[in-house]
C-alpha cells in the first residue's frame, strides 16, 4: 500500500493545525509555508478535510482554520481513508465489494487479510495526538 501524496498532506495539515491550537484560527498560508505545499494544492484538501467536518473555518482578515474536534478524537485512519477511500491491500477485502470469484480456494487472501488486520491495527489506533506527542518526544517543530 502506498499512500497519496494528498493522504500524506491531508495528515501534516490536520497535524500542523494541532501543533498550532493556540486558539486562534490558523491561514493557510502558514500551514502550507511551513508545510512546504502550495497554497493552491492545500485549499483543495482543505476543502476536503472541511466538507467532512474535521476542520472549521473562520472567515474574514483574522480568519483561518480550526479543528472541528480535539486531536485525541482523530485517528490516522480516519484521515487516510478521507483523502485515500479504502485502506485495504487487495480489492476482494474493500468492504461492500463484490468477492473475487477465487476468494473461497486462495491461499493468499489469508496474507492480504493479516496485512489488512496489520494496517488498521496501526492506523486505526493512532491519534492526532499521538502525533503531537512524538512530535514534541523528538523535539520537532511545525516542520511536520
Amino acid at each position: 500500500m502506498k499512500i497519496s501524496t494528498r493522504g500524506r498532506y491531508a495528515l501534516r495539515i490536520m497535524l500542523d493545525l494541532a501543533l498550532a491550537d493556540s486558539g486562534s484560527p490558523v491561514r493557510v498560508k502558514d500551514i502550507a509555508g511551513r508545510q512546504e505545499i502550495s497554497e493552491k494544492y492545500m485549499e483543495q484538501i482543505i476543502s476536503v478535510l472541511n466538507k467532512a467536518g474535521f476542520v472549521r473555518s473562520v472567515r474574514g482578515p483574522q480568519g483561518g482554520y480550526f479543528l472541528a474536534k480535539s486531536p485525541e478524537e482523530y485517528t490516522v485512519g480516519m484521515i487516510l481513508r478521507l483523502t485515500e477511500g479504502s485502506l485495504a491491500p487487495v480489492n476482494c477485502l474493500e468492504y461492500g465489494k463484490e468477492s473475487c470469484s477465487r476468494r473461497d480456494d486462495c491461499v493468499t487472501v489469508l496474507l492480504w487479510k493479516k496485512l489488512d488486520e496489520a494496517i488498521r491495527g496501526v492506523v486505526d489506533t493512532v491519534t492526532l495526538k499521538d502525533l503531537v506527542s512524538w512530535s514534541s518526544e523528538h523535539g520537532q517543530d511545525y516542520s511536520i
